[in-house]
């Protein structure tokens, strides 16, 4: 496994607010069990330069590496998770993006 970070960056648009309540209390308890940190979330993106493509929520999380990210997400108590994800919100997009290496 790497010793590189890296950070999951969602954007979602939510359609059904109770819906995806469901899913944001049960995220929390799956992020740990993989060593994720959550970073933050925004509702109001404010785009410095150019036309911004986000629209809706963004979230930010952090993991030791790719593959912890990638473990997360396919955990299957997170698939299973992530219906009511599906189910109340648009996704946009759900990305790992990788930090840099050790200098």
């Amino acid at each position: 496994m790497s010793d590189t970070p890296a950070y999951i960056l969602a954007n979602f648009i939510i359609n059904d607010a109770d819906t995806y309540r469901i899913y944001e209390k049960g995220f929390f308890p799956i992020l740990k069990k993989h060593g994720g940190e959550f970073i933050t979330f925004d509702d109001s993106v404010e785009p410095l330069e150019g036309e911004s493509p986000i629209q809706g929520r963004v979230v930010m999380i952090k993991f030791a590496s790719a593959d912890a990210a990638r473990d997360w997400y396919n955990d299957p108590d997170y698939q299973a998770l992530s219906e009511h994800r599906r189910a109340g919100t648009a996704l946009r997009s759900l990305s790992i993006v990788h930090g840099m290496p050790a200098r």
